[in-house]
Formats: structure tokens, C-alpha cells, sequence
């Protein structure tokens, strides 16, 4: 369907029963958004929403003026409420702050980690080698994503996850286009295997080493998806005498 002309409301078809009502609308659209099934540039219709959650346009409205605030989606005067599109540049700045700061983390957790939070880990990469034994990308996509949120909590830095998740979330929706590389999937799990062998080793210098290197492999993969992608990024800003920089 051409998302610049209709809306596909079957997305939306499943939301919460509990919890207030806006609160149910933001987390059933934010949720579209951030699995790609409403992608980047598409047309978001207020009517259309309304209808497909039996809802009224108050709760569309907050849960739409809350998405605008992520930068998740762009409020455009006179058009309409668009699905924002990447920007590499806010891509590179998220993974530069998410790399310095997982690094510095799992540097720490090297240092002073507990037998319990060892045992949490190790468990995490069996769970994700069974995942990716079973070819589940969304599953395996869940657990990575719950291995990095274990090492930011076992830092015992209670405002640090939060803090990650929100840098992090400008990389989730392009990292879902990079997941189903083939052979990808199994060297995560080997990367963060060496994560955890440094931690296990209590050897902080290499636990930073092995998670810049992990990082590092994510970032350079980003450059490919504007190439391959290209309606889901901004125009970059035009340079002197109207080029691109």
C-alpha cells in the first residue's frame, strides 16, 4: 500500500486491556512504529486510529504528542502526523554515547559483579543460543536486548538503563532492519560471550574492549542502510551551491 495516500490499521488491531487509555493507544503505536510495521514515512491517520481502537481522539491525540516528543514521529502543519524517517547523523551520535557508556559499564560490572549476576548472564547466552538455534529473530532481537539492560543494571547505577534506553532508542528501528543478516545473529552471541568471559576473568580492560568491538560492528553497519534504504532516511542537509555535504 502507498503509505503517502492510505493507512493500514491492522497494526493496531491488539492493544492492552489494562492501564489508562492513552497510555494503551501510545504503547499499541509506539509499538507499530518500532517493529517497522508502520514504517518510516508513512502516514499516520487520526480517524483511522480512532476507528480501528474504538477510541475517541483525545487519547489519539496525547498518545501522538508523546510519540512526537521520542522523535518518533513528525506532526506536519496542514498534512498530517508522519512516521519519522532515520537520520544518520542522530544514528552516529546515539551509538557514539551508547558505546562510551556501555563500555564504562561493563567495565565496572568486571570489577565488582556478584556470583548471582554471573550466573544471570551466562544463562542469558544460553537462552540466546537456543534462540538462535530455533531461527526466532524476535526473540533472539528480546533476549539481546535484555543482555544489555542486565550489564547496565548490575552496575548498581539505578538511573543508568533508563538513561541507555532512551539513547538507544534511535537505534532500535534500524537495528530490526540489520537483525536477519545472515550469520549476524551467531556472531552477537559470540561477541557477547567475550563479554562475559572478561567479566568472569574480572579483566575490565577487556571487558571495554569487548564491548566497543560488539558496538563497533553495529555502527558500521548502520552506513549500509542508506544505501539500501534510502526512502526511510532524511534528506541530509544541502551543502554550498545546493549540494548535499
Amino acid at each position: 500500500m502507498d503509505t503517502t495516500t492510505g493507512f493500514d490499521a491492522a497494526p493496531l488491531t491488539r492493544i492492552e486491556t489494562t492501564g489508562p487509555l492513552s497510555q494503551r493507544v501510545y504503547l499499541a503505536l509506539r509499538d507499530a512504529i518500532l517493529s517497522l510495521a508502520y514504517a518510516p514515512g508513512a502516514m499516520l491517520r487520526k480517524a483511522a486510529i480512532c476507528e480501528a481502537l474504538g477510541v475517541s481522539r483525545s487519547p489519539v491525540s496525547e498518545a501522538i504528542a508523546r510519540l512526537a516528543a521520542e522523535g518518533l514521529v513528525d506532526v506536519v502543519p496542514q498534512s498530517g502526523t508522519r512516521v519519522s524517517r532515520f537520520s544518520l547523523e542522530e544514528i552516529r551520535e546515539a551509538s557514539f554515547m551508547r558505546e562510551a557508556l556501555e563500555a564504562a559499564a561493563v567495565a565496572k560490572v568486571a570489577v565488582d559483579h556478584t556470583p548471582e549476576q554471573l550466573a544471570q548472564l551466562t544463562r542469558s547466552l544460553r537462552l540466546q543460543q537456543l534462540l538462535l538455534d530455533d531461527g526466532d529473530n524476535a526473540g533472539f532481537y528480546e533476549a539481546d536486548e535484555a543482555f544489555h539492560a542486565m550489564l547496565m543494571e548490575a552496575t548498581g547505577y539505578p538511573n543508568l538503563v533508563g538513561t541507555v534506553s532512551t539513547i538507544s532508542l534511535k537505534l532500535k528501528r534500524p537495528r530490526i532492519l540489520l537483525l536477519p543478516e545472515e550469520g549476524r545473529p551467531a556472531a552477537v552471541v559470540a561477541e557477547h560471550a567475550a563479554i562475559v568471559d572478561a567479566i568472569r576473568n574480572r579483566d575490565p580492560a577487556g571487558a571495554d574492549r569487548a564491548m566497543r568491538f560488539h558496538l563497533g560492528q553495529l555502527i558500521n553497519r548502520f552506513a549500509s542502510l542508506g544505501e539500501s534504504h534510502p526512502d526511510y532516511f532524511r534528506p541530509r542537509p544541502a551543502g554550498p551551491a545546493g549540494k548535499a555535504p
